[in-house]
């Protein structure tokens, strides 16, 4: 079975497939030979759709050709529970969001996203279990689009550590909450959250 590939852009989505879902439907299907990554970025936001698809019989090759029209940025982080059953959610520029950051030059994925959970937070990550997911995001930096690869694995810590919001990578709340309250994150949270959450 071949893997979807699901970019963020904001609160739209562009996925990278080789078979339409039956009753696709409010979303743009992009023809893969005229489409071009950077344009698409920077016009996106003037579309109304939500959702665009990019067909193609072979998405892993569709997209990397498409990472290597663009600055590539890694990063990794975690979901963390704790044994009361509660996980660690930052409030991060007044939205829910996960701990996590860019990779060190050298640096191991694993390490990296111990190092940021740990730094964001305050907290000794005492068991990094498996990988959930890989998210990817589009943004620009000084008018360079970038995409953002971001690595997300299960940790635990061996208690209901008191948390230290890291308050110059602007987060304001750093908090334990349990399964059946993270209907008050997926509120008010980013789509790439949402896939983490749902494939944890």
């Amino acid at each position: 079975m071949m893997q979807n590939y699901n970019i963020y852009i904001n609160e739209k989505a562009l996925i990278i497939t080789s078979v339409l879902k039956e009753g696709t439907k409010d979303a743009q299907i992009i023809d893969v030979q005229s489409f071009d990554f950077c344009k698409f970025y920077y016009e996106i936001s003037s579309l109304t759709e939500n959702i665009f698809y990019l067909v193609s019989e072979d998405p892993e090759r569709a997209f990397e050709t498409l990472k290597s029209k663009v600055k590539n940025i890694e990063a990794a982080g975690g979901l963390v529970k704790n044994p009361d059953n509660g996980y660690l959610f930052i409030k991060r520029l007044g939205k829910w969001d996960l701990p996590k950051g860019k990779l060190e030059p050298n640096e191991k994925i694993e390490e990296a996203a111990v190092r940021e959970v740990e730094e964001e937070c305050g907290v000794t990550v005492t068991r990094l279990g498996h990988k959930i997911v890989e998210t990817y995001h589009m943004y620009n930096i000084k008018e360079q689009v970038v995409l953002k690869t971001t690595y997300w694995y299960a940790m635990e810590v061996d208690s209901e550590q008191s948390l230290t919001p890291q308050l110059e990578e602007d987060i304001t709340e750093a908090v334990w909450i349990k399964k059946p309250d993270w209907n008050q994150v997926t509120a008010n949270t980013y789509p790439s959250i949402i896939t983490v959450l749902e494939l944890a």
